[in-house]
């Protein structure tokens, strides 16, 4: 799903949400993983001039989760290690943008190369 415009910040949490219900997502857990999708979905807009989501159902045995892959090609991230600590932030926000996307889902990866952009993937487990 292509995000670069507000307007379609809208539409994708619907999406997510929709995925989420179809596996019997209880709705703390998706209230969690829709915040932190909104959060990286508006990061992407802010930081990188939008980009691409992927959305998927994933199964590991009978556990059935949501995995969410965010790919720009904005300026890139010059400090990880900076950037996933609390109350860190380039912007006017509370920094609390990645530290807190990564506790709000169950599995959290970041990669970003500086002029080339950044790819976010996390995975929300519907029962964990």
């Amino acid at each position: 799903m292509t995000v670069v415009r507000e307007q379609d910040v809208v539409p994708f949490r619907n999406r997510v949400k929709e995925y989420a219900v179809k596996i019997k997502m209880g709705l703390v857990n998706q209230t969690k993983l829709i915040t932190a999708a909104s959060e990286l979905v508006r990061n992407m807009l802010r930081y990188g001039n939008g980009g691409e989501v992927l959305i998927e159902v994933v199964s590991r045995g009978r556990d059935n989760g949501i995995r969410l892959t965010f790919k720009d090609d904005g300026p890139g991230i010059a400090d990880i290690g900076m950037a996933m600590k609390d109350g860190y932030s380039t912007g006017k926000s509370l920094g609390l943008g990645l530290p807190g996307t990564k506790r709000l889902v169950n599995e959290f990866e970041i990669k970003s190369e500086v002029g080339k952009g950044t790819k976010v993937t996390i995975l929300k487990w519907a029962n964990g």
